[in-house]
């Protein structure tokens, strides 16, 4: 059977590649254009595949209210609205064509999770590459459908949603002609406790789906990210910020830049140390075979002596006959001479001796 992929600007992603590292620039920019660059600037550095942007206005993703419902209760954002948190966060429409160019310059993927349909209009007409649907959107199956429509691979955040709940994601996308598609695993807290990932979700999303799966990760270090990959992760999402002290809604869990380089060498590393199945020795142990035990002649045998327990000792180094063959060594004869320190070996080995 095949294993499913999918291919980004270029990059193929699944099993048998590399993991594909998105940075999530989210609301990192902290109402600055120039900040939104330099994030960039640092990703492409860091080594991650891709940034990611959020596309939305706070009147596309919720209404100016501040009755209860709309109130955000613990957590973070305690006690702000939607609205108030989304208008901080979002991204000003006309910053994301000179986004789109600065990273084409710097050589790095960028796309975005769109979160209505004029979103998804404004990425066309950039040329995003390929779309996200964040978690929240998980269950807006219209918007799913639209973004379908485009023909670009789509990846579907499922934090929050149930197995049948994805399902019906994956179905509204197949069925509006999406052929390249991928499921995150994610849990929506912000951060999350590594506890709360169940990591063993992945292999399972694996085999029941059967899509490309990665990981949303919103834990404050790589540890989870990196585990996810030696089950079956073949994208690693992270929110990513310059400084972690910033003071921006999404900067207290994100990734700084050394942890992001960190992040795109060690699942690199993961996955190469995963291989294949080998029980053949390495290219790395040739030189070490030397130092395994093997018999050795510990005394001085003239030609025709017979080899008794006290002439041959099993020890390092592995010049000699396996140990396994002690048994069939002991009682033998020597064809030549032989010297203290030398291996055993079947050239100079002779016949039984029959007197035994």
């Amino acid at each position: 059977m095949t294993s499913p992929w999918i291919e980004i600007d270029g990059r193929r992603i699944g099993d048998g590649h590399s993991p594909y590292i998105i940075a999530e620039l989210s609301a990192n920019h902290n109402g600055k254009l120039e900040t939104a660059m330099r994030i960039i600037d640092e990703a492409a550095k860091a080594g991650a595949d891709a940034v990611k942007l959020q596309t939305y206005r706070p009147d596309t993703i919720t209404l100016d209210c501040d009755s209860e419902e709309f109130k955000i209760k613990g957590g973070l954002w305690d006690g702000r609205t939607l609205y108030e948190l989304y208008e901080e966060a979002h991204m000003p429409w006309e910053w994301h064509k000179p986004l789109f160019e600065h990273a084409k310059k710097l050589g790095i993927t960028i796309f975005s999770s769109p979160f209505d349909t004029t979103a998804v209009d404004l990425l066309e007409e950039l040329g995003a590459p390929a779309y996200k649907i964040a978690s929240f959107e998980a269950v807006d199956l219209p918007l799913i459908e639209y973004v379908a429509r485009t023909g670009k691979p789509m990846i579907i955040s499922t934090g929050m949603a149930d197995a049948e709940e994805i399902q019906e994601a994956i179905d509204a996308a197949r069925g509006a002609g999406c052929e390249q598609l991928a499921i995150l695993h994610c849990v929506s807290g912000y951060p999350a406790p590594p506890e709360d990932y169940n990591l063993r979700t992945i292999p399972d999303m694996v085999e029941r789906f059967g899509l490309v799966t990665g990981l949303s990760d919103h834990t404050i270090d790589n540890t989870t990210a990196i585990t996810s990959v030696a089950l079956g992760a073949s994208l690693i999402e992270k929110h990513f910020t310059l400084d972690r002290n910033g003071g921006g809604p999404d900067d207290s869990f994100s990734l700084e830049p050394a942890e992001l380089a960190a992040l795109c060498r060690d699942a690199k590393t993961a996955w190469q140390a995963l291989g294949q199945v080998d029980y053949g020795r390495k290219s790395s142990e040739q030189g070490n075979v030397q130092f395994r035990r093997s018999l050795y002649f510990v005394k001085d045998l003239k030609a025709g002596g017979v080899i008794t327990e006290d002439a041959v000792r099993s020890v390092r180094p592995g010049y000699g006959l396996a140990p396994k063959w002690m048994g069939a060594v002991l009682g033998r004869r020597v064809k030549t001479d032989v010297a203290e320190n030398s291996p055993v070996t079947e050239r100079v080995l002779g016949s039984v001796d029959s007197s035994t």
